[in-house]
């Protein structure tokens, strides 16, 4: 019994780690430029501000990205640059999480381009 019970504390303490891990670290860090399309917040159990950026000629050349609740001025920002030129400062997680957002890559910083 008791075997079963350090077992369990086991994967109890993994999953959250593996959690921490997927939450905390980024995988990656940088800057997208482009033209602002799109900008919404969506979804039906969990609402997450998600947008849009072109980076070229055709609708191919595009940066989904998702912006995290607590970033108040990034949304505000975003809302106000609608088809503005924009630089996109982003961290990318290893995984997407459903109740943050519909991408792995959130938007911490908006600047306005010439």
């Amino acid at each position: 019994m008791k075997l079963l019970i350090k077992i369990g504390i086991g994967l109890v303490l993994a999953f959250i780690a593996y959690f921490c891990f997927l939450y905390f670290v980024s995988y990656s860090e940088g800057v997208r430029a482009g033209e602002l399309v799109k900008f919404s917040h969506k979804g039906i159990a969990f609402k997450t501000w998600e947008g849009e950026i072109s980076q070229g000629v055709s609708e191919s050349q595009t940066f989904i990205f998702s912006v995290e609740d607590n970033e108040k001025q990034v949304i505000e920002d975003l809302n106000n640059f609608q088809g503005k030129m924009v630089k996109l400062h982003y961290f990318e997680r290893y995984k997407k999480l459903f109740w943050l957002g519909d991408t792995k890559y959130f938007i911490t910083k908006v600047e306005i381009t010439p």
